[in-house]
């Protein structure tokens, strides 16, 4: 057996010849990695959960609307012939569910006060909890959910029917723009009461079903002012709102990724992504700069072994090869006792959580960019944050074993060998 074929042994026996030295470096890339992914794996889970119920609140993870609606939105910059439109968005592999909706502002009125508010029309029968969580029975606090799309009456959100100072069954007046451009008015009995936990969204959220506003704003049948359309994995938004886009003809109509329809929210997820990105790396730094420390002691330690070595026949690509394959051991053993260590805590977050209620209740804050925070933490990490984890990992150990590797196998013999 030749001494290239006996590297990964020699190397696998030399790590352990300073046993506590090594058991520290494999604590130091154990935690590292653990922090990497309980990191990672908290941000993925969040955001694309709130990313979902983004979505679910507004246009859907791509929205088809005008292609003046995003700067100017009105009545004015509706979009016809939607059921080709939905028919054509239907074709995406990745398309779940699409659905028709009317959105704009509206002025809210009772006998005691008047609000400002956000009005979004819909059609019950179309929708489910998967497209509007608002439909979830636990956001109902009294009342009842509307049943068919020309049904009468209005759903507030809990906040606003406060500052408005009604009950249910009791007159409320909203006016708002035609497409026409002219006010026009519709009074409807207050039949319902959701919570969102966005303190935002709950002063100034109004529902109505989508064939009675079409009838007061002179919609046709066939007009909305934009179309949901709803996917299964929201990291793929771009790529369908691109492929639907270039499948639609008219010049008049555009279709938007969640991430420009909502991009404050958009801008947050992106800072948060970025900081814990950076974090991660710098742990990596931390890591690897004891891995460089650990190889580098250690290959300074053993000169003079490597001298003989070299006598005995040892080429300097050998030595190079014998401290990289030290580094890559290091790797290995390292990332298989991160996912040992990591599997238990990993398992009990994903499906228990961290209580977070009364953090956020002390901050005062429920939401980010209107969108309700979950009050309980949880994690789950894409299958791909997994791999670049760990390629990082092992990059960064075999990194740190370069220059001792360079080190090691620049080693004169005769000098070595004198050494004590």
């Amino acid at each position: 057996m030749t001494a290239g074929q006996n590297i990964p042994a020699i190397a696998w026996r030399n790590l352990w010849r300073n046993r506590r030295r090594t058991l520290l470096t494999l604590a130091s890339i154990i935690f590292g990695v653990f922090l990497a992914i309980m990191f990672t794996a908290m941000q993925d889970r969040n955001w694309h959960e709130m990313i979902n119920l983004a979505a679910r609140l507004g246009g859907g993870h791509v929205t088809i609307q005008h292609a003046e609606y995003q700067e100017t939105p009105n009545l004015k910059k509706s979009i016809k012939d939607s059921s080709e439109l939905v028919a054509i968005a239907l074709t995406q592999p990745q398309t779940r569910k699409v659905t028709e909706r009317v959105s704009s502002a509206v002025m809210m009125s009772t006998a005691a006060e008047s609000f400002g508010a956000g009005l979004i029309a819909f059609d019950p029968t179309q929708e489910d909890v998967t497209t509007f969580s608002l439909l979830d029975p636990d956001a109902l606090v009294e009342g009842k959910m509307f049943t068919s799309s020309n049904e009468r009456g209005i759903i507030l959100g809990q906040k606003l029917a406060e500052n408005l100072d009604t009950y249910i069954g009791g007159r409320v007046v909203y006016t708002i723009t035609d497409k026409d451009g002219e006010l026009v008015s519709g009074m409807e009995r207050l039949s319902g009461v959701i919570r969102t936990g966005a303190p935002q969204m709950d002063a100034s959220l109004s529902l109505l079903t989508l064939g009675r506003l079409r009838d007061i704003v002179g919609y046709e049948n066939d007009e909305a002012t934009h179309i949901a359309v709803f996917i299964e994995d929201q990291r793929e938004s771009g790529e369908v709102a691109a492929n639907i886009g270039s499948s639609i003809n008219a010049e008049d109509v555009t279709v938007l990724p969640w991430y420009t329809t909502q991009s404050d929210l958009a801008a947050f997820v992106a800072i948060k992504v970025g900081g814990t990105r950076f974090i991660s790396a710098f742990i990596a730094l931390l890591v690897a700069a004891g891995i460089f420390n650990t190889l580098f002691v250690s290959v300074m330690e053993r000169m003079r072994e490597f001298g003989i070595l070299m006598a005995l026949g040892f080429t300097p690509l050998g030595l190079f090869g014998l401290v990289m394959m030290e580094s890559l051991w290091l790797a290995i053993v390292g990332l298989i006792g991160a996912a040992l260590v990591t599997l238990g805590p990993y398992l009990y977050l994903a499906s228990v959580g961290i209580d977070m209620s009364q953090l956020l209740a002390d901050q005062g804050t429920m939401d980010v960019a209107g969108v309700a925070m979950s009050t309980t933490m949880k994690v789950g990490i894409f299958p791909e944050s997994v791999t670049m984890i760990a390629i990082a990992a092992l990059v960064a150990t075999l990194l740190a074993g370069l220059y001792p590797a360079w080190r090691a196998s620049t080693v004169e013999p005769v000098e070595a060998i004198k050494l004590v």
